[in-house]
């Protein structure tokens, strides 16, 4: 059995926070998957924009992972912002920070999707089953790095006149106050990839986030778009490991400082993705 969740947010309720490439990354991975990977369009399911709320995309996880058997495969693509909280056990305040997604209703006071979230539902899964997990936005409890943007996307015909953006949405003074240095920064999806058959892909490194940019004439996360590409290319027939060498280099070539990372076993990154 196959079964997809792909998740792409450009329209966020908080002020000042849409972003713009990540609904075409929901449609560049969904063809990968129906292209090459035997995928149909009833094992897919994509929530984006406004339907993209906490409940929704929390509700669909449980169907991703329900009545899940060893040789069955899942994956679930999330491109929107990322950000980080203080992470809190009741009312005390824990010595660490949470990495969290942002759905489309995301606030300040509970409105997130936390590590622990998610380990509740993929703790479900039996021994066995493949599980590959594509993250496009910030993957850091930092995230202070400045993207440097690539001077050939800059130009007169970019909409807005804005090539590239950062995936990762700030917290606000209240919530910045409570964070101190020296923090330990529990990841987001951080074991996911533990089990023999769990993959991670993320956008980049911790102390970067991912690119919202103009690429080819329309706005895309510039991980998926490099990544899909070297799908098309080879039609599928390239190892994890490959794959993630060549997206690297195709980000680098175009300017991005962004360098995807792979969390998986040591085997399982000699294999072609959900092999």
């Amino acid at each position: 059995m196959n079964k997809a969740l792909l998740v792409g947010i450009n329209k966020y309720k908080l002020p000042g926070s849409d972003l713009q490439g990540c609904v075409n990354d929901v449609t560049n991975i969904r063809h990968s998957l129906l292209t090459y990977f035997g995928f149909t369009v009833r094992q897919i399911r994509v929530v984006t924009d406004e339907r993209a709320t906490k409940k929704n995309i929390m509700a669909r996880l449980e169907w991703l992972v329900k009545g899940a058997k060893p040789g069955d495969r899942l994956v679930f693509h999330y491109s929107g912002h990322g950000s980080q909280i203080r992470d809190r056990d009741g009312d005390e305040l824990k010595d660490r920070l949470d990495e969290i997604l942002c759905p489309h209703d995301m606030d300040w006071d509970g409105t997130y999707i936390v590590d622990d979230e998610f380990r509740k539902i993929f703790s479900k899964l039996a021994k066995g089953v493949r599980l590959e997990v594509f993250l496009d936005s910030c993957h850091s409890g930092t995230a202070t790095r400045q993207m440097r943007l690539p001077e050939h996307l800059i130009g007169e015909d970019v909409p807005g006149g804005v090539t590239v953006k950062q995936r990762y949405l700030p917290p606000p003074v209240d919530i910045r106050c409570r964070e101190e240095e020296g923090l330990q920064v529990h990841r987001l999806f951080k074991g996911v990839a533990n089990p023999v058959s769990h993959v991670l892909f993320a956008g980049c490194r911790e102390n970067q986030t991912s690119a919202d940019a103009y690429i080819n004439k329309a706005f895309n996360g510039a991980f998926t778009y490099y990544l899909c590409k070297h799908l098309r290319d080879t039609a599928a027939a390239i190892t994890r490991a490959e794959l993630l060498k060549r997206t690297r280099a195709s980000l680098r070539f175009n300017g991005f400082d962004q360098v995807p990372q792979l969390e998986a076993q040591a085997a399982e990154k000699k294999k072609k993705i959900l092999e």
